[in-house]
């Protein structure tokens, strides 16, 4: 689970939803549409979604990110993806940089379908194969060398693998792309870390929380750090648009 806050997400994170502009793009919401955003957050592109005059629906798992949306005047509601309640009530179903966390893709995926009228649409965009992969190697050997456990969960699908399940599921697949997005980090390595691993600081020992968080820039200074001390995140995407087709 994660547990990060809207106000941490904002200060470290706010790249996250401002790179979101080529896959609301994408999903193109018309007036009058009902839109389920999956994985909403604080609601920025949500917030966006309304605007162009669609009814939104934004779930989330994290209770202080829903908070962060209703406090924007959204309909924004607490809830697992992978239990949606949902049936035949949207024409799209959207998503941001949420469904890497996602940890039974089968059961959210079945979620969705169902939760679409027929003729509608999904298009998302999360973590794709080889995303942040020298962070998940640095993070992952200094927790072996100092012999911690940790439950990290992140799922980095190729293309074909996606489009795979997808299909299994029923869908369409109209479009599937692997993006490279090198993205500065405003707040360091250290910001990166304190938000989207705290899930993982928190398992840690108080105590040894910092050594950990220095151990990690050290060994990838030298790859992901310039000489004026700019931090790097190689992100890689998956984005896809994808239908439920009609009878």
């Amino acid at each position: 689970m994660n547990r990060w806050t809207s106000e941490t997400y904002r200060k470290n994170a706010a790249y996250v939803p401002a790179l979101g502009a080529a896959v609301l793009e994408l999903l193109n919401p018309q007036p009058g549409e009902q839109i389920l955003d999956l994985g909403c957050g604080e609601g920025s592109l949500t917030e966006r979604i309304v605007a162009a005059g669609a009814s939104v629906v934004g779930v989330d798992v994290s209770e202080e990110m829903v908070a962060g949306a209703r406090a924007r005047g959204l309909d924004a509601r607490v809830m697992d993806a992978v239990r949606l309640p949902f049936d035949g009530e949207f024409d799209a179903v959207f998503s941001n940089a949420a469904l890497h966390w996602v940890r039974d893709h089968d059961a959210m995926l079945a979620g969705v379908y169902r939760a679409l009228k027929p003729g509608g649409r999904v298009v998302a965009e999360f973590g794709g194969h080889g995303n942040i992969a020298a962070i998940q190697v640095a993070i992952r050997s200094v927790l072996a060398r100092r012999r911690w456990n940790t439950n990290i969960h992140r799922f980095y699908a190729t293309p074909e693998e996606y489009a795979a399940r997808l299909e299994s599921h029923g869908f369409r697949v109209m479009q599937i792309d692997l993006i490279p997005r090198p993205t500065p980090l405003p707040t360091g390595m250290r910001g990166w870390l304190e938000t989207f691993e705290r899930a993982t600081l928190d398992e840690i020992p108080p105590a040894e929380r910092e050594s950990f968080i220095v151990e990690v820039e050290d060994l990838l200074r030298e790859e992901v750090c310039d000489a004026a001390g700019n931090w790097t995140a190689h992100y890689v995407r998956l984005r896809f648009r994808s239908c439920k087709p009609n009878p």
